[in-house]
């Protein structure tokens, strides 16, 4: 069998013909589609993971946020807290305090009525003493209270022991003044002559003597020469009713304080 070799060329030129056209114009553009096929694939790949990470990190964000917003709020409402029971503390302090003061006011007003009332009691007490003693005697004996007085000084005067003549006698000797004597009401012309007899008597010799009313001494009359006293008046015996009055009324102001107190608040 012969071989036609001009076919066989022509066959073989048509066939790499054939290949170069599939090439050119099928192949290479099924490539190229191919390729950018992938390179489009790629691209939304890796948009779509940029996207993926964008939308990641917005979360881990949005996270970090609820985080940092729950913390705020959480201190927030600590601080608020806080501020509400120091404010309430705050004014319960001031409620207390505002109370205490109005009870101290209270407890001072009380007191300061208990003290008037005290003073208004003892001298009525002197009052009603010296009128009942001075309307007994003036009854009984014909006589006042102050003429009593009088001569119970005098009686004084002219029973001074020895040690108590020398200490008046140095002191008259050493006053450049004369001998004060004061009452608690007005001597009569008769009842300072016989405190300056009882005086004289006393002593045995004429004093000079300056008579003065002072109402402080409480029915009482007091002869004083250079610092040397002697005195008789109520005073003491008025002072003991006036220790009792003022003890009743003690013990009333502090019952009534510790009744008025106010309760401790936990």
């Amino acid at each position: 069998m012969l071989i036609d070799w001009f076919t066989v060329g022509a066959q073989t030129l048509n066939f790499l013909i054939l290949v170069w056209l599939m090439k050119r114009f099928l192949y290479q553009p099924v490539l190229d589609a191919i390729d950018a096929r992938e390179q489009r694939i790629a691209q939304e790949l890796a948009d779509a993971a940029q996207k993926q990470a964008q939308a990641q990190q917005e979360r881990e964000e949005f996270q970090k946020k609820n985080t940092d917003f729950d913390q705020q709020r959480d201190t927030q409402r600590s601080q608020l807290k806080d501020e509400i029971s120091t404010e309430r503390q705050r004014l319960l302090d001031e409620a207390r305090q505002a109370a205490n003061a109005l009870q101290i006011k209270r407890q001072e007003a009380l007191i300061s009525e208990l003290q008037t009332l005290q003073h208004d009691i003892a001298r009525r007490s002197r009052e009603e003493v010296l009128g009942i003693a001075n309307q007994v005697l003036t009854d009984l004996a014909d006589t006042t209270l102050e003429a009593r007085m009088v001569e119970v000084f005098t009686q004084r005067l002219r029973e001074l022991d020895v040690a108590a003549k020398t200490e008046l006698t140095q002191a008259l000797n050493t006053a450049a003044n004369p001998v004060q004597v004061r009452s608690a009401f007005v001597l009569s012309p008769q009842q300072q002559a016989a405190i300056r007899s009882a005086l004289a008597d006393t002593l045995s010799s004429e004093i000079q003597m300056q008579f003065d009313t002072t109402p402080g001494l409480i029915s009482g009359i007091e002869l004083s020469a250079n610092g040397w006293k002697l005195a008789w008046n109520m005073a003491d015996s008025l002072a003991s009713l006036e220790q009792r009055i003022a003890e009743l009324v003690q013990a009333q102001t502090e019952q009534q304080k510790h009744a008025a107190e106010p309760e401790k608040t936990p």
